[in-house]
This record gives structure tokens, C-alpha cells and sequence, in this order.
């Protein structure tokens, strides 16, 4: 059992999504087990498209493999002008009871109007752990990459090598519910969220618009493999967590990489579970008064 590079793309940060570099193969690592009339291939496959055509007929996009800890990114498009009522995701999952869950989120809006970058994680059933941002770039104009990094010690979402935000693992220290066990899919998807999705559910759809087109180009993903039909389960996530150094990148941001993230957080946040005392009856959760760098 070891890190398995599935699909190969260099790893992009903004200079490079600029450039566009390609990747392995969608078609060929990558099922579309929603809607798959609605997904369009490029002549190579790497690169792809999926549409939201109507409220009830979008897209999605799943790796044939599943994993435990790793990285995965690709290069996004978002839906250009009016993407009201629509939302485009990139996140893992598990399947079954009591799943995990890694989010990015991309919450559509009127034409002038920003994206909202939606965050959050479940881990064991239990989310409600959102962060959100506004883009401090154009996600319509060319290509963006995003990154979903999950190890044993921490998940850290990036946008074009940058960090935005980091949840840790204090589930033995603390009791905080982390994602160790359970493999997970890789995912993209478009889809209509017209009740709370663009300031919310006061701004709708307008479907005279449609299609609404994310685009895609190349996708990396970087894990341990750990399928439940071989050897998945307890066993394997032990396996996989233990091809990670507790003392290695893989549970520390670099001080650059600190830097970015606080000054992303300090002018693009804008809105953090953490300092939302009303929701949580003026307490907040245990993981939002321990250290998250």
C-alpha cells in the first residue's frame, strides 16, 4: 500500500493555470454517473465540460477509485455571466451512513455579481463547519486550480497554491470528529440550488440562460488507494496513514503558505461557523478555540 498517482498534471498555481497544462484522461479515469448526457469530452479527454440544462437535470463527475488521504486538483471554469440559482462543486466523499465529506462549493450569482466560495467538511455525519469567501480573481475568465489536501493531521482546501483554509485532527485530543477511515471518491458536479444558493433563494435561475457550462482541464490525484472491496476499512487507513510523518509538510503549512492564507482570510473571508455565536446558543465549537495553523 503506497501514494498512487492516478492521474498526472503539474501541479498549478496561478502562473500555471494560466498556462493551461494538460492532464491524463477524464474519460478514461473518471466515471458520469448522473445525467452523463450532459458531460462533454474533449477529442484527448483532457479535458471536459458539464452542463446544468434545467432544476432537475444537471451533471456529475466521479473517480473510479477511491482513497484515503492525498490531494486531489484540477482546473476550473466557472459558469460565466448570470450563474444565479446554480452551483458547481469540486469535494470527496465516502458513501454510506455516517459519511465523510471535503467541500468546495461555488454558489453562483446575477451577471457583475461575485462567486461565493462555499467551504465546508462532515466527518462521521456531522457537518455544519462552513467557511465561506469571495474570489480575489475572475473564476470565469481561464482556468483556476483548486486543491483538496487530506492527510492524517490535517485538510487544507488551496485555490492556485494558495491556502485558504485548514481544519486539523483533534479527535483523540479533543473529541472533534475527523475524516481517518472511511475512503472516499473524488467528485465534480453542476447542479440548481435556486432556494438558497444566490443571496439566499431571493435571486432564481433565469433558464433562458441555459445551458450553464463549467468547464475543466486536467485533474491530479495524488492518494493511497483503499478500496472497501480489497482490504479497505480500519486496515487500509492504517496503512495509508502511516506513509505520513507527523513532522513532515503534511501537517504544517510553510510560513509562506501562512502568510497567504491569513491575508486571504483577513480580505476575502466572509463568513466563518467559528464567529457565529447565535448559532450556537453564544458558545461556539470545541475545534474553533484550538490552533488551526
Amino acid at each position: 500500500m503506497g501514494r498512487l498517482s492516478l492521474l498526472l498534471v503539474v501541479f498549478a498555481t496561478a502562473a500555471a493555470a494560466a498556462v493551461g497544462l494538460a492532464g491524463a484522461s477524464f474519460r478514461d479515469e473518471c466515471d458520469i454517473p448522473w445525467e452523463p448526457q450532459n458531460a462533454r469530452f474533449t477529442d484527448d479527454g483532457n479535458g471536459l465540460s458539464l452542463s446544468l440544462v434545467s432544476n432537475y437535470s444537471g451533471c456529475m463527475l466521479r473517480t473510479k477509485k477511491q482513497f484515503i488521504f492525498g490531494s486531489v486538483s484540477t482546473l476550473i471554469q466557472l459558469v460565466p455571466g448570470n450563474s444565479a440559482g446554480t452551483v458547481t462543486t469540486y469535494y470527496t466523499s465516502s458513501v454510506g451512513d455516517n459519511h465523510d465529506e471535503i467541500d468546495f462549493e461555488f454558489l453562483g450569482n446575477e451577471t457583475g455579481q461575485p462567486y461565493t466560495i462555499h467551504t465546508n467538511i462532515y466527518a462521521n455525519g456531522v457537518g455544519d463547519k462552513e467557511m465561506q469567501f469571495k474570489p480575489w480573481f475572475n473564476p470565469t475568465d481561464g482556468y483556476h486550480n483548486y486543491t483538496v489536501s487530506w492527510t492524517p493531521c490535517m485538510i487544507v482546501w488551496y485555490i492556485d497554491g494558495t491556502p485558504i483554509r485548514v481544519f486539523r485532527n483533534y479527535e483523540k485530543s479533543n473529541g472533534v470528529a475527523f475524516p481517518t477511515k472511511r475512503p472516499m471518491y473524488g467528485y465534480s458536479s453542476i447542479w440548481a440550488a435556486e432556494d438558497w444558493a444566490t443571496q439566499g433563494g431571493r435571486v432564481k435561475a433565469d433558464w433562458s440562460k441555459a445551458p450553464f457550462v463549467a468547464n475543466y482541464r486536467g485533474l491530479n490525484i495524488n492518494v493511497c488507494e483503499c478500496s472497501t472491496t480489497s482490504g479497505g476499512g480500519n486496515s487500509c487507513a492504517a496503512k495509508c496513514a502511516s506513509t505520513y510523518n507527523s513532522k513532515s509538510s503534511a501537517c504544517q503549512l510553510s510560513d509562506s503558505e501562512l502568510a497567504r492564507m491569513r491575508k486571504v482570510q483577513d480580505e476575502y473571508r466572509i463568513y466563518n461557523y467559528c464567529v457565529d455565536p447565535k448559532r450556537y446558543n453564544g458558545s461556539v465549537p470545541v475545534e474553533c478555540s484550538l490552533p488551526q495553523y
